[in-house]
């Protein structure tokens, strides 16, 4: 590695220990990269025009009104309509309220996209109810956290946009990949609560069962909601609008629910204005950041020699393929999922193209560990999240999220030796993917 490649290699990983945000580093640190390769010119050049070129895409603004349906609908009660509906199913159950916090939790993913945004808005109204009814801080804390993962992986997932944009694979069917993945890892969620309650009663003690008319009322609060999830899945799956079109769509509906039922008054709406600005801001900045770092690899030729370097060591492919599964889990303890994405598929995407692995397939991987990576020490973000939400120390919400990792490797591990799992569905829907 020459000199004008290690400097701004080892210059981002010192911004990033001094914690620079990741984007600021990616533009600082690719920008000097490109001066060092090519000069000051070419890198103003490159500074100027690729920015926009990169951002100004037809498929990007599905980012922010996705972002911004969520917050409208967080602003209002629907998100707590949603657990009050879970838990008057499944709260009479030994772990019910845990297992409450899931299902809302598959419910809000549908809306939202964003991890912290599902998990911050469930640690707020979730977790009070399970402390009052004498809840373990560990199993409460725990199921929040991990289950505000789903929203990374069941659509429309914010993750898999970002993934489709940069391979320039079908949204849509990535969307369609990711269901029985999604479902998937809420069943395991499911089973690790059962089983972790059955080891220990005395953390989650029982609770009264709700009757069959106070669960049918709860339904009716949450139906506008539940049939946005429909109308939305229905219009991108169908072909009958391009995921920008439904996500504009479904944040003008989300804003019309949530005043309507959901209680949004003027106050929630400017709030949640400015936190879809802030959240959008941030992930552009990461995007423009990763845009001009991926150009510095382009001009070094760092990629194309990974690849001809692995190529040349003739390994197998599943031994390359549990290589990048183990840098991504390890990735994912100290980075943000989107930034992982952006900086990763540069070098990952081709190599795996190239040993002949489906792309669908290999996005749906990458985000499952993503998502195991928001809640493993030591910045496992979502972890973080629900702790600032609740006030409660980060080390009491690991101590219950490891427990569910194990089910999170075990899906991990079917959709790698199962890829029928992720392919089936947009196979069926879309037919074969012609290569």
């Amino acid at each position: 590695m020459t000199f004008t490649e290690f400097l701004p290699l080892g210059l981002f990983m010192i911004t990033l220990v001094l914690g620079m945000p990741i984007g600021f580093s990616l533009l600082a640190t690719g920008a000097i990269g490109i001066y060092l390769n090519i000069g000051y010119m070419p890198m103003m050049g490159i500074l100027q025009s690729e920015p926009y070129r990169h951002t100004a895409s037809f498929l990007l603004p599905t980012i922010p009104l996705f972002i911004l349906m969520a917050e409208f609908l967080a602003r209002g009660t629907v998100v707590r309509d949603m657990f009050r509906s879970a838990f008057a199913f499944f709260g009479h159950l030994r772990g019910g309220l845990a297992l409450a916090a899931v299902a809302a939790n598959v419910g809000f993913a549908a809306l939202s996209g964003s991890s912290t945004a599902a998990a911050a808005a469930m640690a707020r109204i979730s977790v009070p109810e399970m402390r009052r009814f004498g809840y373990d801080d560990r199993l409460s804390l725990g199921t929040v956290a991990i289950a505000g993962t789903l929203a990374i992986m069941i659509p429309p997932s914010l993750g898999l946009i970002i993934y489709g944009i940069l391979t320039e694979m079908s949204i849509g069917r990535l969307f369609i990949a990711a269901i029985i993945p999604g479902m998937l890892s809420a069943a395991g969620f499911v089973i690790s609560i059962l089983v972790w309650v059955r080891r220990e009663p005395e953390i989650a003690p029982s609770v009264a069962r709700a009757s069959w008319g106070e669960r049918r009322a709860t339904l009716l609060p949450v139906a506008p909601a539940l049939l946005l999830v429909v109308f939305i899945a229905g219009a991108i799956y169908s072909g009958a609008a391009t995921p920008t079109e439904a996500a504009a769509i479904g944040a003008s509906s989300a804003l019309l629910i949530s005043v309507i039922f959901g209680g949004l008054r003027s106050r929630g709406s400017i709030d949640a204005l400015r936190s879809s600005v802030r959240t959008t801001a941030m992930i552009f900045t990461i995007i423009i950041g990763a845009m001009v770092f991926g150009k510095f690899l382009a001009l070094t030729r760092m990629p194309q020699e990974l690849l001809e370097a692995i190529v040349a060591m003739d390994l197998p492919g599943f031994v390359v393929i549990a290589i990048l599964i183990a840098m991504y889990l390890i990735l994912g303890c100290f980075l943000d999922q989107l930034a992982i994405i952006l900086l990763t598929l540069p070098l990952t995407f081709p190599l795996v193209v190239g040993l002949g692995y489906d792309p669908i397939w290999f996005g749906i991987v990458l985000t499952k560990t993503s998502e195991i990576g928001m809640v493993t020490p030591p910045l496992g973000l979502n972890s973080f999240v629900v702790s600032g939400a609740t006030n409660t120390p980060v080390e009491r919400t690991f101590a219950g999220v490891w427990r569910f990792l194990i089910g999170d490797f075990i899906v991990l591990l079917l959709l790698l030796l199962v890829p029928s799992l992720s392919l089936w569905l947009p196979e069926l829907w879309y037919g074969p993917m012609s290569h």
